[in-house]
């Protein structure tokens, strides 16, 4: 089992102590690296925690600082690439102090060194320093490896980078706030804490605070219940910059939202700096009052769309770049991932990940039939995850239309004929039901999204332009 085979892992781990004087695995230790193993259990998955984090030792814990051993260099490297910060911000929870983790080479995976056995020092490949964090207990950590400069640009993303990088220059802002807006996985939050640490770079002393709408939430009612809700109001609108993450969460919490109004009011009014992000534009929120969203929608308004083809290999491209060169991966196989994983960015790069990892595990290259095997189910799983927002945002774009028209009452033709095309694809490639599409068309009734799919079914037969257009996207919905 798992957790017998941590426990042995440990104990043969212990002698590397010995090659760090001052690291001592302590009974009360071992017993919260325990829980940290259960809670990177739950968060990762199994099949992530057997793989890369129940092969590791832990080593002691001395002045701030972890340490932890994996049994190969390659191992030792991915930890500390890909679950380092998530360690230490497990660690930091149950024990006062943490500030880092350090992941080391253990000398000898397999078995304890016999008693007297010299025991090689570890070699330390990574040390992951605790996250900027502006105003403790208010704001959560600011994430050092999410920067401007890790962030890579294309079309779809060029508007809102420029716009991130002019909140967190010197000087006032050009406007205020800066509202970014899409699906997950994107990229907004990746922008918010380049934000967050461009801006403490040029101004240490500044009070920041990145929040998501959740905490909001869950602080301020907080706050009402402690009689703290002055103390609360005076912290968070003293700030410098305030970034508020997933702002549709308050969707339908009426106190939430007051609170949220007067501390944006306070914030844009004082001349600070705000960021807010959503899943959709202001005017799509649904469940928010009307005075929230025209005053979000006052600054600059950007929105990040799903990368194209040539972004996705870019971002490919760069992520093969930064990683160690244990494993190549063949231009076709980048080109293979940027054709078929186009969900979102993060699920592109984990994509990547695994592939890499398999290959590096059972010492194999990396080609497109290997990756077609190792991503099998995330690849039907793409193919059952087109939702109907995608096929709206498609739909709206090639017709060169606002998404709020197709959910619109108008029956203008130039209007009436899209959002046809649009339902009967929501029909066609998706599972849902005729009366959940409907609902997502400005609450339609199914009868209506019946007609749609009958009437572009006709069309397609004698119209050749739309026949074409209905082909094309299905093309690009269906990757």
């Amino acid at each position: 089992m798992a957790s017998s085979a941590a426990t042995s892992s440990v104990k043969v781990a212990n002698p590397l102590a010995r090659a760090l004087p001052s690291a001592h695995a302590t009974g009360g230790d071992l017993a919260i690296w325990e829980q940290v193993r259960a809670a990177l259990r739950a968060e990762s998955g199994e099949r992530n925690f057997e793989t890369w984090l129940a092969p590791l030792a832990f080593l002691g814990c001395d002045e701030g600082e972890v340490h932890v051993a994996a049994p190969s260099a390659f191992l030792a490297d991915w930890v500390a690439n890909h679950f380092a910060e998530r360690l230490r911000h497990h660690w930091a929870q149950r024990r006062a102090g943490v500030r880092q983790v350090t992941v080391s080479v253990r000398s000898d995976p397999a078995h304890a060194a016999p008693s007297g056995t010299p025991v090689a020092a570890p070699r330390p490949l990574a040390a992951v320093p605790a996250p900027a964090m502006a105003v403790p207990g208010l704001s959560l950590p600011i994430e050092s490896r999410y920067t401007f400069q890790s962030f890579v640009v294309g079309k779809s993303n060029e508007l809102a980078y420029n716009a991130a990088q002019a909140v967190a220059e010197p000087g006032a802002p050009g406007f205020n706030p800066l509202f970014l807006h899409g699906t997950t996985g994107l990229g907004k939050t990746h922008l918010m804490h380049a934000i967050g640490n461009a801006y403490l770079a040029r101004q240490p002393d500044a009070r920041v605070v990145y929040m998501s709408a959740e905490k909001f939430m869950v602080e301020f009612l907080a706050a009402l219940r402690a009689k703290e809700a002055i103390s609360f109001k005076q912290k968070l609108r003293s700030v410098d910059l305030l970034m508020i993450d997933d702002v549709q969460f308050i969707a339908g919490k009426e106190s939430t939202q007051e609170e949220f109004f007067h501390t944006m009011n306070e914030i844009i009014s004082a001349g600070k700096r705000l960021v807010i992000t959503a899943d959709r534009s202001p005017q799509n929120l649904e469940g928010i009052e009307q005075r929230i969203l025209s005053r979000m929608a006052w600054g600059l308004v950007a929105d990040i769309n799903p990368a194209d083809y040539e972004l996705r290999l870019n971002i490919l491209h760069a992520k093969v770049e930064a990683m160690p060169q244990q494993v190549a991966v063949p231009d076709d196989v980048i080109e293979f991932l940027a054709r078929k994983i186009t969900a979102n960015v993060r699920e592109l790069e984990g994509a990547l990940n695994r592939v890499v990892a398999y290959a590096a595990l059972v010492n194999a290259p990396v080609t497109q039939e290997f990756a077609r095997e190792r991503l099998a189910d995330l690849l039907r799983a793409h193919e059952r995850k087109l939702t109907i927002d995608d096929i709206q945002r498609k739909v709206a774009e090639h017709y060169k239309l606002k998404m709020a028209d197709l959910l619109s009452a108008r029956r203008a033709r130039e209007v009436a004929r899209p959002r046809q095309v649009a339902m009967y694809l929501a029909k066609k490639l998706t599972p849902r039901s005729l009366p959940e599409i409907g609902r997502r068309f400005g609450g339609r009734d199914h009868t209506t999204v019946m007609h749609a799919v009958k009437r572009i079914e006709e069309l397609r037969a004698v119209d050749r332009e739309l026949d074409g257009d209905v082909m094309m996207l299905t093309r690009l919905l269906d990757g």
